[in-house]
């Protein structure tokens, strides 16, 4: 099993003269459906408002094969509203209700799963943040633990408690993805590449930074690996990322990587592995960039 902790919510985009369109996400839940969709039992932990937006939420897990816990509750479900510029790059508003129950450690979904992934907006908003802290911190002795930060600005008022939020989950984390502009964001004074280096030597195995259209790069202890991103036509680039990880993850899965057991196996990945694994998870990125909203591939259609 495969489990996915965050926030679901729903994308409003607006672009040029056409009517908003609405499209379930959340960088968390497009994870969980990307790991659905490429074959694999995952399960999402996250909350959604008993309203019209969070019967969306709730009908698109469904459809996708995603097993979910928490789910609906009183306080309203969480949008993002975007305006897509003239190449599909969304620039967002949000309103986010972000909190978990308590979850006992003996849960199903977190004592049983070979992987747990985190990131986004769950953790970094209180009074969420520290209850997802203590999931990760309690699946990490027997689970692989992956996290993409995917940093929205507009969110964030205390830029230093931010870096000291996303420090703590890299630090946890066996696996990491970042955009370059998350990093630059993070450490305007040294470039994302100097900053994956610098988190390396926090403990993951495997740091990944994405650069859009210029491909990805990554780095493990026995050195760095880049390539090319497809040429693909670009609809919007809502969930590329999302997607990548989730190929990511599903690569390492695939090669039997995933599970505390197997975190020396990961430790010694190659340069090779690690160029196979990004021309992979790139081509499930492009596919999702070429439609409309975070809409990621089947395994059948990543060639």
């Amino acid at each position: 099993m495969l489990t996915v902790i965050g926030e679901a919510l729903v994308d409003v985009l607006s672009g040029g003269i056409s009517a908003p369109r609405t499209f379930v996400g959340g960088s968390p839940l497009n994870v969980a459906v990307g790991l659905a969709k490429l074959g694999h039992p995952t399960t999402f932990i996250g909350r959604w408002g008993r309203d019209e937006y969070g019967a969306m939420i709730s009908a698109s897990l469904a459809s996708n094969d995603v097993h979910y816990i928490c789910g609906p509750d009183d306080a309203p479900t969480s949008t993002a509203r975007g305006i897509l510029d003239p190449v599909g790059a969304a620039s967002y508003t949000f309103d986010v209700h972000w909190d978990l129950p308590v979850l006992p450690s003996n849960t199903p979904a977190l004592a049983g799963a070979r992987l747990v992934h985190t990131g986004s907006l769950a953790t970094l908003l209180e009074p969420g943040v520290s209850k997802v802290r203590r999931l990760i911190e309690g699946a990490r002795p027997h689970a692989t633990i992956s996290y993409d930060p995917n940093i929205r600005p507009s969110l964030i008022t205390d830029h230093a408690r931010a870096v000291t939020e996303v420090e703590g989950f890299v630090a946890l984390a066996d696996v990491v993805r970042a955009s370059d502009s998350d990093l630059e964001w993070l450490y305007p004074h040294r470039s994302a590449k100097q900053t994956a280096a610098a988190w390396l030597e926090l403990g993951p195995a495997m740091v990944v930074a994405t650069y859009g259209s210029a491909g990805p790069w990554g780095l493990v202890k026995d050195g760095t690996a880049r390539v090319d991103a497809p040429v693909v036509d670009v609809a919007d680039t809502v969930g590329a990322g999302d997607s990548f990880i989730s190929a990511m993850i599903s690569a390492l899965e695939t090669r039997d990587l995933l599970g505390s057991a197997k975190r020396g196996a990961l430790h010694a990945l190659d340069t090779d592995t690690l160029a196979s694994i990004l021309e992979y998870a790139a081509r499930a990125a492009a596919i999702t960039v070429s439609r409309p909203g975070a809409n990621p591939p089947m395994r059948g259609e990543i060639a």
